[in-house]
């Protein structure tokens, strides 16, 4: 997965317009073999963007009903930074089922993942994966993959920000996006081995990153760095 993850962010880097990052989105649910990829951005004006692999029915169906307002998942990743497993939703109401009822009528499969972005000038995303398989299987491909989902929806919202404010409007501190990918992961709640080893680095290497990204935001620890970053629209969770 990890081999996955590096080539699909290299590809990603390569993307120019939201055409195209519409194009990586497709190609990504095949890498990944999932059933379906959603990015969906609301910047803080109320602009929205849209990548995602859902039929068009489904989606003219879901903003004509205005399901944002019903959706569960929607509804708890708005209430929340860490990612959000659908199973673990309250689907038990009336509306709740109904809604569900619908989306799988419409080809979505049973289990998701969705993982809340908040990035800058109050720009809010939602980054899901979707899939039809049975509970274990997915609970196991969540628990062992769930790092590199979280870089993958990490790097696609920062792409989208990046096309579309245009090469001259940048973050006044500019982190690599290995230092990014180092404090996203520690502010995810991994542990400094554990994130090495999800970027495939020394433990020594992941520190040269943090006290490089601790360096140039003026942190005074690794903990400040993390806040800094994400106050500063660097770092999306």
């Amino acid at each position: 997965m990890q081999r996955k993850t590096q080539a699909a962010i290299e590809a990603l880097e390569a993307t120019e317009s939201l055409d195209e990052l519409s194009g990586f989105i497709h190609r990504l649910r095949d890498i990944l073999e999932v059933e379906h990829l959603v990015y969906h951005a609301v910047n803080g004006t109320g602009g929205q963007y849209a990548a995602l692999t859902y039929s068009a029915d489904w989606v003219a169906r879901y903003v004509a009903e205005d399901y944002a307002r019903i959706d569960p998942v929607v509804l708890e990743a708005q209430r929340r930074f860490r990612p959000v497993d659908w199973s673990k939703l309250d689907w038990s109401n009336r509306t709740a089922r109904a809604f569900k009822a619908e989306a799988l009528d419409a080809g979505l499969g049973r289990q998701g993942f969705s993982l809340p972005i908040r990035g800058p000038a109050g720009q809010f995303a939602l980054f899901s994966v979707n899939h039809r398989c049975p509970a274990e299987e997915w609970q196991r491909l969540t628990e062992s993959h769930l790092p590199d989902l979280i870089l993958l929806g990490h790097h696609i919202n920062q792409r989208a920000l990046t096309i579309e404010r245009g090469s001259d409007k940048v973050p006044s501190c500019r982190l690599s996006p290995r230092e990014i990918d180092a404090l996203t992961l520690l502010a995810a709640g991994r542990n400094r081995s554990q994130a090495a080893e999800t970027l495939t680095i020394s433990e020594h290497t992941l520190r040269v990153y943090i006290e490089s990204a601790r360096f140039k935001l003026g942190a005074n620890n690794t903990v400040h760095a993390v806040a800094m970053a994400m106050n500063q629209g660097l770092l999306l969770l």
